[in-house]
């Protein structure tokens, strides 16, 4: 599965999202799930037993726009439910999002 162009993330409610690895590997905690001799890297699949479904689902849609945007400059901000902001900010800093730079320096 290491060579596959995509991998599978897994909510704590069992859904699962199909993922371009490469969009993926913005999150170090994943990079690090999918190197070595983890499990992660031998099946493709994340399990995140501490991520809800519309949290990991608003992720992944993170994930994609990120990759899809990430040579442009002045890409507008991605739209984020208020009601959603706490549990994303969780997910962000345990998939180590915080650290990402926002603009090209």
């Amino acid at each position: 599965m290491a060579d596959s162009k995509y991998i599978t993330l897994v909510s704590s409610n069992g859904f699962e999202f199909v993922v371009l690895r490469e969009a993926a590997l913005v999150s170090p905690t994943i990079k690090g799930m999918l190197r070595g001799g983890f499990r992660e890297a031998q099946t493709g699949v994340c399990e995140f037993p501490e991520i809800s479904a519309h949290v990991l689902e608003k992720v992944v849609d993170y994930f994609h726009y990120w990759y899809r945007n990430r040579d442009k400059e002045n890409v507008p901000d991605m739209e984020i439910p208020v009601e959603m902001c706490l549990e994303l900010l969780m997910a962000a800093h345990f998939l180590n999002l915080e650290s990402m730079p926002t603009s090209k320096a």
